[in-house]
């Protein structure tokens, strides 16, 4: 069975946010199956934020736990290796 993470990251037309690219690479190198879900919009990211209850972006979710951003994404892979 592979590894399935859920991935939300920023990509708004000014910006595209440097962690959510390097979370997802980490997550493909690991050999996780992506399942992506970009926010376009700032309301989007806002939206998702306060239903989360979390201030930055990207977040991963692996099994549909909160692993974090990308530094806990890092912190988590290290330990699984």
């Amino acid at each position: 069975m592979p590894k399935q993470a859920t991935l939300y990251r920023m990509v708004l037309p000014e910006h595209t946010c440097p962690f959510g690219i390097r979370a997802k690479q980490m997550l493909e190198r690991a050999g996780y199956e992506v399942e992506e879900h970009v926010l376009r919009t700032r309301e989007e990211v806002d939206a998702f934020q306060a239903e989360q209850g979390v201030t930055t972006t990207p977040q991963v979710f692996i099994n549909g736990e909160r692993v974090g951003g990308s530094d806990a994404l890092e912190t988590f892979l290290a330990r699984k290796s």
